[in-house]
């Protein structure tokens, strides 16, 4: 089970949600050369970092480089979680391989035992959530009336948002999550709650929002900048 991390809103520093990459190691370095981040940010990646999209690999070396140049904080998605299990129990293998995990093997060289381990590392450190004063931070989803702590693993990490989502959270506090992809890279934005799954390993692109000025950065797979209308 991840550990959870939480922490007061960090000032000066900004504070900054990114979406499901699923290996769109391009659309990665595109949005962190635009964002340019210092030691006094905070990063939250919302997990899904690997399977579906060509370069896994890729997208975990530069997550462990961006540990050196800022606060990361990254979460855990069900796409790590399915990994994670895959490398346990031998009869998951196969089902991780049919949701994506044959790109990421490729991206490694081709069998499993090629993932160096402190890729393992990382992806075993990654927390369930993150939370700070006036945020919270989840891969999927979330039950409203639940503490961030007191979250079910199936909530956090596999269900998808339904309609508008769920109500506003018992805390007050806004959410941010990923895993839904929406509709041609264009952000869920509600009073509430907000999705960054812009589906970048499809027809969509990846995308990062700084959570107090809403100020958004998005590319594609091929590291073409694009931003397009959110969804109210």
């Amino acid at each position: 089970m991840p550990p959870a991390q939480t922490s007061q809103d960090p000032l000066p520093g900004r504070t900054i949600a990114i979406g499901d990459i699923h290996g769109c190691a391009r659309a990665l370095e595109v949005i962190l050369e635009a964002i340019a981040p210092d030691p006094n940010d905070v990063i939250i990646t919302l997990g899904d970092y690997i399977d579906r999209g060509p370069q896994s690999r890729q997208v975990i070396d530069r997550l462990l480089r961006l540990e050196q140049e800022c606060q990361l904080i990254p979460l855990q998605g069900n796409h790590e979680c399915l990994l994670l299990d895959a490398l346990q129990r031998k009869t998951l293998f196969n089902f991780w391989l049919q949701c994506g995990g044959q790109q990421t093997l490729d991206s490694y060289g081709g069998t499993i035992k090629q993932i160096p381990p402190h890729h393992i590392d990382f992806f075993q450190r990654c927390q369930r959530y993150y939370e700070t004063e006036h945020h919270l931070f989840f891969h999927a989803n979330f039950d409203p009336a639940l503490p961030a702590a007191g979250q079910d693993d199936q909530q956090l990490f596999w269900e998808h948002l339904r309609g508008p989502g769920p109500g506003q959270h018992v805390s007050g506090k806004r959410v941010f999550v990923g895993h839904t992809p929406q509709d041609c890279g264009r952000i869920l934005r509600l009073d509430h709650i907000v999705c960054l799954d812009t589906y970048c390993f499809g027809n969509g692109c990846l995308s990062a929002m700084e959570v107090h000025s809403e100020t958004t950065w998005q590319a594609n797979q091929q590291g073409i900048t694009c931003l397009w209308p959110t969804q109210h």
